[in-house]
């Protein structure tokens, strides 16, 4: 079954309930109403995380995806080290696979849900999921969104911190702390921040003066999400201005602005300027009606839904598992 749905697609049959059935590309699939699928950033992969997706009928578009991007993705996701996987670029076009790939496999088993959305490189993989997207567009969008920052990072020394438990002047406190930027607000309490490498060591060192309980270095290749990516920005609006968004019928939240939205044009300036700007997860999240009542994480999974119980609560909210998992 093709879960790559644009709206030209898509007939509608049957009333209106809490599942929908649509037919697309003559194979049947059911819309579920209140369940909203999660799509992570780079941070998730790992090694080990795509071996257990290997024997899923899913795993096709792994191929696919080496195809629009000549790039062997099959060889990235099974054969990279720790150290390499986590590597900008590469994190990026593995994290954007892996997740599609588990896509396609839990609308084949359980339905399509209508709503969709990702953090940060996931909101690439949601746009993708829904049809706003084509998988071609949207994998060499993620190659080149991947290189652009990867060599930002390497012209700028730049890092990230988590900060948790703030006072009531800890958000004030950082305001003044000067080459340090919001880059997450992924729940209540806990923000991420990015900065010049010696700008987040002396945050490190300062945070609990500034009314932080706590400052968790991260393991990650440059300060996303801030200024300091404006150097990726001439070569992904690039590809953006060439590229085509369609209209979808699912639901999308988006990053920068924490909206609900469908497809159409809109989103070039949204993915532009999310480069640069915060993700507002807990806004994200926190938009979502309240008709929909069930959070699924697609691959690599875990960190998305430990972040989401954390801001409010759903009748369930999974990590997808793999087929060899179960």
């Amino acid at each position: 079954m093709s879960s790559f749905i644009r709206p030209s697609e898509i007939i509608w049959v049957g009333p209106s309930s809490r599942t929908r059935t649509v037919t697309v590309a003559h194979v049947s699939a059911s819309f579920l109403e209140d369940h909203v699928a999660l799509f992570p950033g780079q941070g998730s992969i790992s090694s080990d995380s795509a071996l257990p997706w290997r024997s899923s009928d899913s795993w096709k578009i792994v191929a696919e995806v080496s195809s629009a991007t000549s790039i062997d993705v099959e060889e990235l996701l099974v054969s990279s080290s720790a150290s390499d996987i986590v590597r900008t670029d590469r994190a990026q076009l593995a994290t954007f696979t892996l997740s599609l790939v588990g896509w396609h496999y839990f609308c084949e088993q359980h339905g399509t849900p209508r709503f969709v959305l990702g953090h940060s490189l996931g909101e690439f993989s949601a746009l993708v999921a829904s049809g706003v997207l084509s998988l071609v567009d949207g994998a060499r969008l993620v190659a080149v969104r991947g290189d652009a920052m990867k060599r930002a990072a390497q012209s700028q020394d730049g890092t990230m911190v988590a900060l948790m438990g703030p006072s009531d002047t800890a958000m004030d406190n950082l305001a003044a702390v000067s080459d340090v930027w919001i880059a997450n607000v992924n729940g209540p309490g806990q923000i991420v921040v990015s900065g010049t490498t010696k700008s987040i060591e002396n945050l490190i060192g300062t945070a609990k003066g500034l009314g932080w309980k706590r400052a968790t270095a991260l393991n990650v290749g440059g300060a996303f999400h801030s200024p300091l990516m404006s150097p990726a920005q001439n070569d992904l609006d690039a590809v953006l201005a060439v590229t085509t968004f369609h209209e979808t019928n699912f639901t999308l939240i988006d990053n920068v602005r924490a909206q609900l939205r469908h497809g159409g044009p809109e989103w070039s300036d949204l993915l532009s300027r999310q480069l640069t700007s915060p993700v507002q997860y807990l806004s994200m999240i926190n938009a979502l009606p309240d008709s929909v009542t069930h959070a699924v994480e697609m691959p690599p999974s875990g960190i998305l839904a430990g972040l989401t119980k954390r801001i409010r609560d759903f009748a369930s909210i999974d990590s997808l598992a793999s087929p060899s998992e179960k």
